[in-house]
C-alpha cells in the first residue's frame, strides 16, 4: 500500500528565510479557510498524501483510544502524530503496534510532555533523504503534572520534498491571548536556528499542529453550548481568538486551516462527548488545530480531504483533531 513508488522526480534545493515561520513581509491575510475536498486521488493524482493528527491526552493512557487514532482509512503515505499531556507510559509502543501491520516508525521527538511521531509506509525509508529534529520550551510545569509547554519539530526531506512539521502545546486560559502570540512567534524563530545554514532553508510544507489554547471569545458558556447543540457551531468562528489574531496578523500569515464544520474540541467531561459539567463550565472552544503553508516556489499544491474531530475517543477532556493532506504538483493531471 502507499504510492512512494510513484515518485519520478525531485524538487531542487530552496534558498529561503526561516523554515518555520508564522509570519511574512508585507500585507498581512490572515488564515486562509479552505474546503475539504472529500475524494483523495491516493497513488493516482497525489504525489505524497499525508495524514495529522493532534490529541492533548490530558495525562491519561488508553491503548483502545490511542489504537482508534489511527485505526480508520491508512490511505496515506506518511502519518504525523502530536500529542500533549502525554502520560509516562508506553504510548510509542502503542502506536507502533497499532501501525505495524501498514507503516513503520521512521522518526520520533519527545520534550516531556510534547511529544511527536513520523510514520511512513514500509516502502518510504528509501525515500528519506534527510531527517532532522529539534525543540523549543516555553513554560510549563512538565514531569509529573504534564502539562510542557513549547514545541517539538521535524524536518523531513522525503524524495526532494522538505517539510516541516511543528507540535505545540501553548499557554492556556481565555485571557492569555498575548502570551499565545509571542509564544507562537518565540516557537517559530528558535527552531532549526542553529549556526548551519542548510536548516534556513524554506520548507515546501509547512504543518503546525497542537493544542494552541485560542478560547472563543466575547460568549459566555450556555449560548455557545446551545449553538452547538443545534449544530450553529460555524457561527462561533468569527469568535475564534486564533482566527482573530491572524486577521490582525499576528501570527500564522498565510496559513490554510479547513473549515472548522465539527464541534469544539475543549473541554470535555472525561469519558464522555458531554462539554464540562464542573463549577467552571467552560467555554467550549477550538483548542485543538492543524495548519499549514505550501511554500509557493515549491511547485506543489495541497488538497485537503478532511479535517475532523474525534468524537470517538473519550479518555481525555480533548476530542483529537486529524487531517488528511494530499500534495501535488501545481498544473499536473489529477
Amino acid at each position: 500500500m502507499g504510492n512512494c513508488s510513484s515518485f519520478r522526480w525531485r524538487f531542487s534545493e530552496l534558498n529561503s528565510n526561516g523554515m518555520v515561520s508564522i509570519e511574512e513581509d508585507g500585507t498581512h491575510e490572515g488564515i486562509k479557510t479552505i474546503r475539504i475536498q472529500k475524494a483523495c486521488e491516493f497513488t493516482t493524482g497525489s504525489v505524497l498524501c499525508v495524514c495529522i493528527i493532534t490529541w492533548n491526552m490530558n495525562g491519561k493512557m488508553s491503548v483502545e483510544d490511542i489504537r482508534k487514532l489511527v485505526s480508520s482509512n491508512r490511505k496515506f503515505d506518511l502519518l504525523v502524530v502530536g500529542l500533549q499531556e502525554v502520560p509516562k507510559c508506553g504510548v510509542e509502543q502503542v502506536l507502533q503496534e497499532a501501525m505495524a501491520d501498514t507503516h513503520i516508525l521512521l522518526c520520533q521527538k519527545a520534550m516531556q510532555s510534547i511529544q511527536m511521531f513520523l510514520f511512513g509506509a514500509k516502502s518510504s525509508e528509501a525515500y528519506i533523504k534527510e531527517m532532522k529534529v529539534d525543540e523549543h520550551a516555553v513554560g510549563g510545569c512538565g514531569g509529573v503534572i504534564g502539562r510542557k509547554k513549547g514545541a517539538v519539530a521535524m524536518y523531513v526531506n522525503f524524495s526532494g520534498i522538505q517539510m516541516v512539521f511543528v507540535s505545540c502545546h501553548l499557554a492556556a486560559h481565555e485571557r492569555k491571548v498575548e502570551k499565545r502570540n509571542s509564544e507562537c512567534r518565540h516557537i517559530s524563530h528558535s527552531l532549526f536556528s542553529k549556526n548551519d545554514i542548510h536548516y534556513a532553508k524554506s520548507a515546501d510544507i509547512t504543518v503546525w499542529l497542537g493544542d494552541l489554547n485560542y478560547r472563543l471569545e466575547g460568549i459566555s458558556s450556555l449560548p455557545a453550548r446551545k449553538m452547538i447543540e443545534e449544530n450553529r457551531q460555524s457561527k462561533l468562528r468569527d469568535r475564534d481568538q486564533l482566527l482573530q489574531e491572524a486577521e490582525k496578523g499576528q501570527v500564522f500569515n498565510g496559513y490554510c486551516e479547513g473549515t472548522l464544520s465539527f464541534k469544539p474540541t475543549y473541554k470535555y467531561n472525561v469519558g464522555s462527548s458531554n462539554y464540562d459539567s464542573s463549577y467552571k463550565i467552560r467555554v467550549p472552544s477550538w483548542t485543538d488545530r492543524i495548519l499549514f503553508k505550501v511554500d509557493h516556489s515549491s511547485g506543489l499544491d495541497a488538497v485537503l480531504s478532511s479535517y475532523e474531530a474525534l468524537d470517538c475517543v473519550s479518555s481525555s477532556d480533548h476530542k483529537p483533531v486529524k487531517a488528511h493532506l494530499c500534495l501535488k504538483v501545481r498544473g499536473g493531471n489529477s
